[in-house]
């Protein structure tokens, strides 16, 4: 489903300034989930937790909806090359939302309603944080909507076989 011509024009709007930033940008560089960057992800949040939002009607502060889904992965390194930690609450999945949290806050401005979308997005994995708003819910749910397709390489990110 796509979004009308008024609505893309109002995400593009609120999310011109984070994509434009540099540190935003070396996103490209990183691998997500199969051959689909942290960059490509985190966009594709973005937009379906957007799109979720407008198709059932649900009233959120949109600035918030798409700048917590475009720095929910805002980490900023391969995960893929983390050493394997000795502990399993000190690995990736578990860690990275209070990083990307952290980093967001010293990168942009972002208010604490941001924070909590970053910070709970993993969320029935990372039990204690909980989404406790419609904007960290929408983006918890387009996040696994988003990561499962990717994963799977549904759709427009799907490998040919050779």
């Amino acid at each position: 489903m796509k979004l009308t011509e008024k609505h893309s024009r109002r995400y593009n709007d609120l999310a011109h300034k984070i994509i434009k930033h540099h540190k935003v940008q070396e996103m490209k560089q990183y691998v997500q989930h199969g051959n689909v960057t942290v960059y490509d992800h985190v966009n594709a949040v973005a937009h379906t937790a957007f799109m979720l939002a407008h198709v059932l009607s649900i009233n959120v502060n949109e600035k918030v909806l798409i700048e917590g889904a475009l720095l929910h992965d805002f980490f900023g390194y391969d995960w893929h090359k983390d050493k394997v930690k000795r502990r399993l609450f000190d690995m990736h999945g578990f860690t990275h939302a209070r990083r990307a949290r952290q980093r967001a806050v010293n990168h942009f401005n972002i208010d604490r309603h941001t924070q909590h979308v970053i910070e709970s997005h993993m969320w029935p994995l990372t039990l204690r944080s909980l989404p406790r708003t419609k904007e960290a819910i929408l983006v918890c749910v387009a996040d696994k909507i988003v990561s499962t397709k990717e994963t799977l390489r549904i759709g427009k990110h799907k490998r040919r076989r050779h």
